[in-house]
């Protein structure tokens, strides 16, 4: 049992302790009374003290919306901007502007809808609570629980609020999501209770003494909410990757302006302030073409896109960063109850002693219960019996509850003939030294007992006695199991084909959590965590022998909310992408250090909070549904990063190289601004492409992403350099080619029609890992905008709009061209694919194990 005691109250010197303090001080404190608060009062202090419920330190959609002018790609493109309007060229500035303004309008939309369907969740489990207000018990929202209310807390119910008991005989209270007790705690007048504990027997009135961040919840969960944590790995990519092309884009730049201003100023002695002006120029659009303007939107929109698609699958996600970290999640603790099992005990086969029918057995349970009680127990027993209505034979005189000590009920009662009977069941052990037994049949008791342990199953003594229980007889053993969902095995099975391990996380025994696990499929070996984790040990700097013993077991028994934090750094320290549930507050730390951090369905606020991924739903196909769904996501994002440090490549050097040798810029700045769009608007329907599921955990590689795209971009590169040359050598020889003129205005036009329609075609090839005409083929928004974009751009190249035009063979001839680079590019991506998957799987686990860690990094 944990001994984890609340916090002080954050209080001054001079003001009393009110979980201490006399009822009397806590009534003259809080100015109330055993009556109550009337509206008007109640009004005034929810005004003052604030709602009840947890502070969310959001940012305002304005700080939200500005967020996307911040980063090294807007400031890439707000230089852009100044300097067109520096050199006098407003249109460019205003075309500019509006492609940053779209991109983070788009953005910030898209991350307001996910927002929003969380907070509409969060809504829909706002819990009541029955307060006396003017002199009344009214239901009403429990944020608007106010201190100095007096609230009544019945069975099944949750504390509202941190509350001292002021009236009433008993009640029993769960808050081992708080305290980590793993029993609930019984308390009587005076006694304090915290806010998310569970009423479990009994019924009592209490006066509120803290709400909101004031409860000992409030202040558990803010704690953890404060905790700082790093960048995700996809913002530490996109980073990277902004400074890498920032870096090479610059680099450019200074080699063009170099050559430019020794051209144009150096060789000659009448040059004019006009020609810096036009280096600036070509500069700008040399950054403009560098720039991978959607590149934060579409990684945005395909994420908020992907938290639509996951919240269908009833998995919140409370941030779109946590996407990428479930992609990669390779192993996933879960829990047992209610995740992997039903929460719903049901009644095995009774082992028989003092009678023969198993019903009578049964029966004696069922009378030592409360029917009207919320006990799952109880409730279980009953179930069991063929003819519930015999019940209703007896006429119970008196029932002492269930309590830590007696680990036992039992139940005074008379029957039909007038005749007193008591019956108790509880603990086996308990219930077989009660009775007396002789040597033989209290081993086989006992035997039982062991024999249901080892087969996962709890026991329950039962017995019965007509003299007032001066003698009892002992009718037998009840079997109980909380058996696994029917989904669970199924949802395991698919787990593990897809790359995923599992690992049972329970409270209960070792035994029980191995028999639930060979059930469903899963490893057997299953250790004692509080064998592995001792208090004097720093959690932060596991041993490697402890980190080895997390890593090899296929689940974890007798686990304290306090042991999953450790369970959860072993495995990272091994080099995992671990995804944890929890429900509690006292799991919001295991959530925070976790990859991935699970609320599961009916978890606290502050659970909730600390988690990345909040389910609403129990079980765990809804987990292994988001992972997967996850994978598709992350495909779609690599496609799109991949397509745009390659297209990004190619405009580069292709600027350059064309200046540097040819003398003149392959595009105009007009050109530019229209690549931009028609090339990244669409794009921007890559959120709703099909792909394949990915068969393994995938995760950011920035050696093989860079690898791969520099490669495609060195032959995109060659392809559009070749256009070049075969151009000039036209422009040099017109008459060896069809009879049809060109000039370099046309030859611009010609380069971006190659841009536009050659950097789609290399979409089409970059999005899939094997031929490009294989299935998934591309999804229809897809496939219709950049259908769209392509007809566009040859109508802008064949009519003139704000291009040079050109002979309608001219078009055709480049689309030849581009069809004949684009069968080439898929070949040789397939050999690259399959050269970088051989050279990976000839590594050794550790090796493995190391690139991840290195690339991966740690929350």
């Amino acid at each position: 049992m944990s001994t984890t005691q609340p916090a002080s109250r954050n209080r001054s010197d001079n003001s009393p302790d009110l979980e201490r303090e006399e009822l009397d001080v806590v009534f003259q404190q809080l100015q109330t009374s055993p009556q109550g608060l009337t509206s008007t009062e109640a009004a005034s202090r929810l005004a003052q003290y604030g709602r009840n419920e947890l502070e969310d330190h959001q940012l305002s959609d304005l700080q939200k919306f500005l967020r996307y002018f911040w980063g090294p790609i807007p400031w890439m493109i707000e230089a852009a901007a100044l300097l067109s309007a520096l050199i006098g060229h407003w249109p460019d500035f205003g075309i500019i502007m509006g492609l940053l303004i779209y991109n983070a309008g788009s953005g910030f939309w898209q991350e307001r809808k996910a927002s929003n369907a969380l907070a509409a969740l969060k809504a829909g489990m706002a819990p009541r609570a029955r307060v006396l207000r003017n002199g009344q018990f009214a239901s009403i929202d429990a944020a608007e629980v106010v201190p100095g209310d007096i609230i009544r807390i019945k069975l099944g119910e949750v504390l509202a609020a941190d509350v001292r008991f002021i009236a009433g005989d008993y009640i029993s209270i769960d808050q081992a999501a708080l305290t980590g007790e793993s029993l609930p705690v019984s308390k009587k007048v005076g006694d304090s209770g915290y806010s998310g504990s569970i009423a479990r027997k009994g019924e009592m009135t209490a006066v509120v003494i803290g709400t909101g961040n004031k409860t000992f919840f409030g202040r558990t969960a803010s704690l953890v909410a404060a905790a700082g944590t790093e960048a995700s790995h996809s913002q530490k990519a996109v980073g990277q990757i902004g400074d890498f092309l920032i870096f090479l884009s610059m680099s450019l730049a200074f080699v063009l302006m170099g050559v430019e201003f020794y051209r144009q100023v150096v060789l000659r002695d009448d040059w004019h302030l006009e020609e810096l002006v036009n280096i600036l120029r070509m500069v700008l659009v040399l950054l403009i073409a560098s720039i991978p303007v959607a590149m934060p939107t579409v990684i945005t929109v395909t994420n908020a896109l992907g938290a639509l698609a996951l919240s269908r699958k009833k998995a919140i996600v409370s941030r779109l960063e946590a996407i990428e970290e479930l992609a990669g999640v390779d192993i996933l603790c879960s829990d047992k109850t209610g995740t992997l099992t039903k929460n719903q005990l049901s009644l095995g086969e009774p082992i028989l002693f003092a009678t023969t029918d198993p019903q009578e057995v049964i029966r004696g349970g069922a009378l030592a219960s409360k029917r009207d009680d919320d006990d799952p127990i109880d409730l279980a027993v009953i179930a069991g019996l063929q003819q519930p209505d015999i019940l209703d034979q007896y006429q119970l005189q008196k029932f002492v509850p269930f309590d830590p000590v007696s680990k036992r009920t039992e139940a005074t009662l008379t029957d039909s003939q007038g005749t007193s009977w008591k019956f108790t069941k509880g603990a086996p052990q308990v219930i077989i030294e009660l009775c007396h037994l002789d040597p033989d049949t209290q081993h086989r008791g006992e035997q039982s007992v062991l024999d249901l342990a080892s087969r996962g199953m709890r026991a329950l003594g039962v017995a019965q006695s007509s003299d007032d229980g001066k003698s009892w007889t002992f009718l037998g053993i009840l079997s109980l199991l909380d058996p696994p969902r029917d989904d669970s095995q199924e949802t395991i099975r698919r787990a593990q084909e897809h790359g995923l391990g599992v690992k049972m996380i329970t409270g209960d025994d070792v035994a029980i959590g191995s028999e639930i696990c060979r059930q469903l499929g899963m490893g057997t070996h299953l250790q004692p965590a509080s064998d592995l984790f001792t208090k004097e040990m720093d959690m932060s700097h596991l041993p490697e022998s402890i980190t080895a013993c997390v890593e090899r077991a296929d689940g974890f028994g007798r686990v304290f909310p306090e042991h999953k934090y450790g369970i959860v750094k072993a495995l990272q320290d091994r080099g995992h992408v671990v995804a944890m549930t929890g429900d509690g507050v006292n799991d919001a730390p295991a959530l925070k250090q976790a990859d991935c951090g699970v609320a599961v369905s009916g978890a606290t606020d502050a659970a909730r909070a600390a988690a990345d991924l909040i389910l609403t739903e129990p079980g765990l196909s809804t987990i292994v549904d988001a992972i997967d769904e996850a994978r598709k996501i992350f495909e779609r994002i690599i496609n799109y990063v991949l397509f745009r440090v390659t297209m990004t490549l190619d405009i580069m050097f292709v600027v350059v190289l064309s200046t540097i040798i040819f003398g003149f810029s392959p595009l105009t700045p007009v050109m530019i601004v229209f690549l931009a769009l028609l090339d990244d608007v669409p794009i921007m329907t890559i959120a709703y492409d099909n792909t394949l599921l990915p068969p393994k955990p995938v995760r950011w590689n920035m050696r093989r992403l860079l690898l791969i795209s520099s490669f495609m971009g060195l032959l995109s590169i060659v392809q559009t350099f070749g256009l070049l040359l075969i151009g000039e050598e036209w422009i040099t020889n017109p008459d060896w080619m069809a009879r049809i003129s060109l000039n370099h205005d046309q030859l611009q036009t010609i380069i971006f029609l190659q841009l536009v329609a050659g950097g789609h075609l290399l979409l089409f090839v970059m999005r899939s890992r094997g031929a490009f005409f294989m299935p998934p083929w591309p999804a229809l928004p897809l496939f219709s905008a950049i259908v769209g974009t392509q007809i566009l751009a040859v109508l802008m190249c064949g009519f003139g709009w704000f291009v040079t035009p050109i002979h309608w063979k001219l078009i055709g001839l480049v689309w030849l061209y581009m069809l004949a680079w684009m069968v080439l590019l898929d070949l040789v991506k397939q050999v690259i694919y399959r050269k970088i998957s051989n050279h990976e799987n000839g590594r050794p686990p550790w090796y493995k194990r190391f690139l991840h860690s290195r690339s991966a990094g740690r929350k």
